[in-house]
């Protein structure tokens, strides 16, 4: 009986064959240069890709679970000019404590359009609204948000699509830098304590959660912003993500 060839294959990674054609879908491509940067660990150049497939401007990710009002440690990295990040931090994160658990669980992956106060010197030629695309990588929660030019309409369609491939991509890129590259031996009650510090509880949440004392957590706070060489649990929570500790 003749062999017949079997419909299932190996999927190839991203980038480690030729481009079938030049005629490849623009998402068909992002998916192609998403994939070479995982490899090459060029984690702006990939928000860069993305910004640039929508239609958008400028980038800006933000971490937006379990920091405080207006802290500029929760931004993670942005192209936008300083000034712009610096309001961002308030008033996004005014509006995300505003807003409920249930309502921040529904915006996930779904653009939602925003304005900037008038106050707010615009560059020129950019709108005053912004788009806000939300997304998960694990536990952590983080918002993607884009400038875009004046009259010009961003699709709903390429956005959600951006808001997938963005999660992917900082999860591929946050599996390659792995553990092994903390600057600091942190030990495993650390890390939880950081863990929870990360998702908003206070110190004596994570007492009852753990079952220790208020004044064993602190010590264990204590030593991870001295092992961080952070100054504050907003900075300590920064550092966690930037060397993926939690």
């Amino acid at each position: 009986m003749d062999a017949v060839q079997s419909d299932f294959s190996v999927w190839p990674v991203p980038g480690a064959i030729e481009r079938a054609s030049k005629r490849a879908r623009p998402l068909d491509r992002l998916v192609d240069r998403l994939g070479d940067l995982c490899a090459d660990g060029g984690f702006t150049a990939g928000l860069s890709a993305v910004t640039e497939y929508v239609g958008a401007r400028h980038y800006l990710l933000a971490r937006i679970d379990g920091v405080p009002d207006g802290d500029m440690d929760f931004v993670v990295c942005a192209d936008w000019p300083f000034y712009l990040v610096r309001r961002f931090a308030a008033i996004y994160g005014a509006a995300n404590g505003r807003s409920s658990e249930f309502d921040r669980c529904l915006s996930v992956l779904r653009p939602s359009f925003m304005g900037l106060p008038d106050d707010i010197e615009m560059p020129k030629g950019l709108s005053r609204q912004y788009c806000a695309l939300t997304f998960n990588v694990g536990r952590t929660r983080y918002v993607l948000a884009l400038l875009f030019p004046e009259n010009v309409i961003l699709s709903p369609e390429s956005l959600r699509e951006v808001a997938l491939l963005t999660g992917y991509f900082a999860s591929f890129a946050q599996a390659q830098k792995g553990r092994a590259d903390r600057d600091c031996e942190l030990t495993d009650r650390e890390i939880e304590c950081l863990f929870w510090i990360a998702e908003g509880k206070t110190s004596d949440e994570i007492a009852v959660i753990l079952g220790i004392s208020r004044n064993t957590i602190n010590n264990y706070i204590t030593s991870v912003m001295r092992k961080t060489a952070t100054k504050t649990r907003s900075e300590a929570i920064a550092h966690a993500v930037r060397h993926n500790l939690v």
